[in-house]
């Protein structure tokens, strides 16, 4: 793969080259100010009439006013500004104004941040109130009526840029105009240049902002539309530009390259129309379902952008789809890109009442009227490529098995994990903790591995479980290698007893060369399971490699729920049966840590430190380092690896990225694959060897770091992290060979 397939534009689109052509025509030859009177600003002059003129016909402005600006964001606080002084003028001459300040629910933030920070620097009192949407992302008309009297500004957009939800404006315009409201209108038509026709003169919208960047301009170069008398306050005063309403001299460059884009609007040939990207689209849509059985787009095709896909799929969060995609080279968001670093649902998508997984698990896919077929043939065969890989790693349904991965995984959702403990050899799985959210791709993957399930246990802390069990029973009927009775934590009746390290007798169930041991923690304990390598019938304490606690032994924290003293009892006893660097995997992981151990609990700062201060066997061990982790940016990972040749190199992406991408080299090393829902199996390996130089990367450096910090807490303090790496893979000398 030697190209990116670029499905993002609605957060911004690249630049056209006739518009980076005329941004470089205003630098070299129309560089003049157009406020100047010579001849050079004459000039300048003459090149921003004639892109004024353009953008006038394009959006049939007719006697309006048409601002440049320098984005839409600055073309919102301008309306709002201009429209709460206005409404503030009219509240102090004594007519009526409304009470409210209506929002669409599904506006861009920038809007009711707007509206909140002016209503409160004008000291107006107005109440800000979202008017609420349907399932489709459409106004809801029957409160805008409710609420048009009383309504002293409206903010609606002409289509959603999460979604693609094209708004109803004729229907909206309907109801201001019946119920004589005098509110002002204001609408973000961001998403709508060059994807649905404009006239606005023709309509009662008082206000228009407008970004070139959504549009093939670069950046920082914008418009505003104001309808003729409609108010209009500048929100930057100084040198009088733009007839004294925006002072600053000109981006001359910028308004060139947006006289371009406008120019190709014109020209009728450049873009797609309307009906080709709808083509365009379907062909997405399909190639969509074939390769992500049980896709669910989130606004109907009928009611939305061509452009725009906003998709969920069962079993899989954004982030996961959103790797997925980047390793095929296909560039898509999760949502706003304003907002795709918050681990949010969309408020879009809740805004519009969808259930909760499709609102933390959306994609989006646009693409910009420029794309041509060959494009669409190459974004279908990476889409492709995807659902591929994923049937390769075993999380969609596949004919062919996949190769096993011996170990354990982790899987987590909401702050909660379920945890695979597998073996190849025998063909055997036991699943811990499994969550409803979860269960889908669960029995996905054990059906695609092949696996006999051995069992199905819970730690005792999710009322959920048993639901849970219960649905993978029914979605792996005739995967499990017992029909045998189980006790309410899903423990079988075919057991057999294990001695411990203490001398006492458990539960244990086999898995391959290793056993499973049920250790009960009390009352209120929930229930905690120990694996490790047992030696005739014994599992002593340096053999246990890992436990999975529950509520009792959270790393990190402590359960307010429980008695200490039956907190201090349960700890205690699983000191004496393992050793300091036993691996603990919890059922709860909020701060994503993956695991920890007791040794680092001991001289950790929580609350299980002070329980486990006095037991002997960990007051000697090593203390951990800090949460603090080595750092190797693209410059200095060269010089790393030149000094220190028996580094190891670790590519932390999952099984399902690699297959969607390519092999890859980093430095001229092969690095090995250790994907971080399976990094607990690894890291007793190596924590037990000697430390050698780990340098941790993966695509965007976020999973890299917390591997790395885990690292550090664990003690091994020879771990490093590649700051985004495959994001600067030019910088980084990444090689990728399709």
């Amino acid at each position: 793969m030697t190209t990116e397939i670029y499905l993002d534009a609605n957060a911004t689109s690249s630049v056209l080259p006739a518009a980076i052509a005329a941004a470089a025509f205003a630098m070299r030859e129309g560089y003049g100010n157009p406020s100047s009177a010579h001849a050079c600003g004459v000039k300048a002059r003459a090149m921003l009439d004639a892109v004024r003129h353009s953008a006038q016909r394009v959006l049939g402005v007719g006697p309006g006013r048409l601002l440049f600006t320098s984005g839409a964001t600055e073309g919102i606080q301008t309306a709002v500004l201009s429209a709460l002084c206005a409404i503030r003028a009219r509240r102090q001459a004594g007519l009526p104004v409304g009470q409210y300040l209506l929002y669409g629910a599904t506006e861009h933030k920038a809007v009711p941040e707007s509206l909140a920070h002016w209503n409160d620097l004008l000291d107006l009192k107005l109440t800000l109130r979202a008017l609420p949407v349907d399932g489709d992302g459409r106004h809801d008309l029957a409160a805008l009526r409710a609420l048009a009297p009383d309504c002293a500004m409206l903010c609606t957009m002409a289509a959603n840029n999460e979604t693609g939800s094209v708004s109803e404006l004729a229907a909206i315009e309907a109801v201001l105009l019946a119920s004589a409201s005098t509110a002002y209108w204001m609408v973000d038509s961001v998403q709508a240049l060059g994807k649905l026709a404009l006239n606005l003169c023709a309509t009662r919208i008082d206000y228009a902002p407008f970004s070139g960047h959504k549009l093939y301009a670069p950046k920082g170069v914008g418009m505003l539309y104001v309808r003729e008398g409609s108010p209009l306050t500048p929100l930057m005063m100084g040198g009088g530009q733009e007839g004294g309403l925006r002072s600053g001299t000109e981006n001359m460059s910028g308004i060139a390259a947006l006289g371009a884009v406008l120019a190709a609007l014109e020209d009728g040939h450049t873009f797609r129309s309307h009906a080709q990207m709808t083509g365009m689209r379907d062909r997405i849509a399909d190639a969509l379902r074939l390769a992500l059985p049980g896709i669910v787009f989130n606004t109907p095709f009928a009611h939305a952008l061509p452009s725009t896909l906003n998709f969920s799929v069962p079993g899989f969060a954004s982030g996961e789809l959103l790797d997925l995609f980047d390793a095929a080279g296909v560039r898509v968001s999760a949502g706003s890109a304003c907002s795709s670093a918050k681990a949010a649902p969309s408020y879009v998508l809740e805004a519009m009442g969808l259930p909760a997984w499709r609102c933390g698990a959306a994609v989006r896919m646009s693409f910009g009227p420029l794309v041509d077929e060959a494009f669409i043939d190459a974004a279908c065969a990476r889409i492709a490529r995807c659902g591929a890989a994923l049937r390769a790693a075993a999380l969609i349904d596949s004919e062919q098995g996949a190769l096993r991965d011996a170990g354990l995984i982790q899987l987590g959702c909401d702050g909660a994990c379920s945890w695979l403990v597998t073996d190849p050899d025998s063909g055997s799985v036991i699943i811990i903790d499994a969550r409803a959210e979860l269960c889908a791709r669960i029995a996905t993957y054990v059906r695609c591995q092949r696996y006999r399930v051995r069992a199905m246990l819970d730690t005792g802390v999710d009322s959920g479980g048993a639901a849970a069990r219960a649905s993978l029973r029914h979605l792996l009927a005739g995967q499990f290698d017992h029909a045998a009775s189980a006790d309410a934590n899903g423990w079988p009746d075919v057991s057999e007893p294990i001695m411990l390290g203490d001398a006492t007798l458990a539960d244990g169930l086999r898995i391959g060369a290793r056993v499973l041991v049920r250790l009960g923690a009390g009352p209120g304990a929930g229930i905690s399971y120990l694996l490790g390598t047992c030696n005739d019938g014994r599992l002593d304490a340096q053999d246990v490699q890992f436990a999975f606690t529950g509520a009792g032994m959270l790393p990190g924290g402590l359960d307010d729920a429980m008695p200490i003293a039956t907190l201090r009892s349960a700890v205690q006893r699983l000191a004496t049966l393992m050793h300091g660097a036993t691996l603990l995997c919890p059922s709860h992981d909020a701060q994503q840590r993956c695991c920890s151990t007791l040794a680092t609990e001991a001289h950790g700062r929580g609350a299980l430190a002070g329980l486990l201060a006095l037991q002997p066997r960990l007051a000697g061990a090593a203390l951990p380092a800090m949460d603090g982790v080595m750092q190797l940016d693209a410059g200095a990972l060269a010089r790393f690896l030149a000094t220190h040749p028996d580094a190891q190199l670790i590519d932390v992406r999952e099984v399902y990225e690699h297959a969607a991408g390519a092999a890859q080299t980093l430095g001229g090393r092969t690095a090995r694959n250790v994907p971080l829902s399976q990094l607990a199996a690894q890291l007793a390996h190596w924590l037990s060897a000697p430390q050698r130089p780990l340098v941790l990367y993966c695509r965007s450096g976020k999973r890299s770091a917390r591997a790395a910090q885990l690292l550090h807490r664990l003690g091994y303090q020879n771990a490093w992290h590649v700051t985004g790496c495959i994001a600067q893979a030019g910088a980084a000398e990444l090689a990728i060979a399709a």
